[in-house]
């Protein structure tokens, strides 16, 4: 077996990699690739829409099937797909589902990512083709059924049909190339930091308040339970098409119950539901509304508690950023702005007309629900945020303090140089001082003999000359 680093090529010879460029999508691929992310999803969701009406249709009790007119029916029915709002005989129908909206944006989201790869996109501006196309061809087929179904009982005004799916599969579309296309990059390298991580934050945010509509609608829903089977009919046919219009309407119902948590409340024609007021009024018989209670209870405020509880989440998230407690509450406004502005958008999609009977219109007050979500966002997150988060070290009051403090040091820094040298100075005249002081050693200069007269000197050395000489005397006479 060959070891993957030998290399074998000649000597002198460049590899392959270097002299072959990376081979770019062709013009005729390009053109294929678009196509199919442009139809692939519209054509899915038309026949999935078909099938589910004619499911509904062949199950039904005492309806006849025909296979034409559930593909009739598919081309309004996919424009509520697009929340584009319908005239059924004269009665306006704009409180569509919003579970089939999520769908259809999900496969367009899909198509619009695995378009981008395929051709080789890494900018934004590769995403720009992906985007253009699968908006395009949306609208286009928008206009289309709303052609075709004119004449018929269900009328479409054109340019709303062109309109609206071709704005929502665009942002669908931007939503599946951002990753591919490295959008977030691009959105980080321009915003401010801080305004990024607010945005992240207000996300968090948005998710849970939506989990918290979630918690509240299911418990609602389990509460009522004998209501729920009771509205149910006993034939298949018509609990099947009931049970297919309340799971195609379930976003909905949690977006209205999203808005009865956080305080507002919502309304279906005279029916107003709010947390601290409740007025009596007509529910149409379908099983997703079973849950809506009959009369207000006190215990209702407390589940005030669960958007306090998102809102401190998010300073939670928040309180790390940075040091600044400033640049952490201007986070917290603006994850509050983007929970604000999602609940424009949730609310505005979840309503609509329905028809011109008493359950008209079905609404969630989105003006008071934005400025109150806003502030359960703000009030305990920016509490969070700010307490919970590290503080600089505080500055010493008022300004001529403060200069003082900053100028008394460089001013001190000469003196103590000089302190410091006069020391030393010092230091070095009481070494030198006690040495000039010092007296000779007196009992060194006692110890040494007084020098002795010449004379003295020639007798001693003559005397030990002779006693040595007497000394070797008998030496020699032996």
């Amino acid at each position: 077996m060959k070891l993957l680093t030998r290399d074998e090529r000649p000597p002198g010879e460049e590899p392959v990699s270097d002299l072959v460029p990376e081979l770019e999508v062709s013009r005729a691929k390009r053109v294929r690739v678009l196509l199919a992310a442009a139809c692939s999803p519209l054509l899915f969701s038309f026949t999935a829409i078909a099938a589910v009406l004619a499911m509904v249709s062949f199950a039904a009790d005492r309806s006849r099937f025909s296979a034409t007119g559930a593909v009739l029916a598919a081309g309004p029915g996919w424009l509520a797909s697009w929340q584009v709002e319908l005239d059924l005989g004269g009665h306006p129908l704009g409180v569509l589902p919003l579970l089939p909206t999520l769908l259809v944006g999900w496969l367009v989201a899909r198509a619009a990512a695995r378009a981008a790869r395929r051709c080789g996109g890494r900018t934004p501006a590769d995403a720009v083709p992906v985007v253009t196309v699968i908006a395009g061809a949306h609208a286009l087929f928008g206009v289309l059924v709303a052609l075709l179904a004119g004449g018929s009982p269900v009328d479409v005004n054109p340019l709303t049909a062109f309109c609206v799916p071709g704005l929502l599969s665009g942002l669908a579309a931007i939503a599946g190339v951002a990753k591919v296309c490295g959008l977030p990059a691009a959105v980080r390298d321009r915003f401010d930091p801080v305004a990024v991580q607010g945005l992240k934050a207000g996300a968090l945010g948005l998710a849970a308040l939506i989990a918290c509509g979630a918690v509240v609608f299911t418990a609602a829903t389990a509460l009522s339970w004998s209501t729920v089977d009771r509205l149910f009919e006993p034939g298949f046919g018509a609990s099947f098409g009931l049970f297919v219009l309340s799971v195609a309407y379930l976003p909905n119902a949690v977006v209205a119950a999203l808005s009865f948590t956080t305080g507002p409340g919502f309304s279906v024609g005279s029916l107003t539901v709010g947390m601290f007021g409740y007025q009596e009024g007509q529910l149409p018989g379908v099983p997703v509304l079973a849950g809506i209670p009959s009369q207000h209870a006190v215990w209702w405020p407390a589940l005030l508690v669960l958007p306090a509880l998102v809102g401190a989440l998010v300073g939670w998230r928040i309180r790390a950023i940075d040091e600044d407690p400033m640049l952490r509450m201007r986070a917290v406004a603006v994850a509050g702005a983007l929970v604000a502005f999602g609940c424009v958008i949730l609310g505005t999609l979840s309503g609509g007309r329905l028809g011109d009977g008493p359950f008209d219109p079905v609404s969630v007050p989105v003006g008071v629900a934005s400025v109150i979500a806003f502030c359960w966002i703000v009030v305990p997150g920016g509490f969070v945020a700010f307490f919970a988060g590290a503080h600089e070290a505080p500055e010493p009051p008022g300004e001529p303090e403060v200069e003082e403090d900053l100028v008394e040091p460089e001013e001190d820094e000469p003196a103590e140089e000089e302190t410091e040298a006069e020391a030393e100075e010092s230091a070095e005249d009481v070494d030198e001082a006690p040495a000039e002081e010092e007296p000779e050693p007196e009992p060194e200069a006692e110890s040494e003999p007084e020098p002795e007269p010449d004379g003295a000197v020639d007798d001693a050395v003559t005397e030990s000359t002779e006693g040595s000489g007497d000394e070797s005397a008998p030496g020699d006479d032996r």
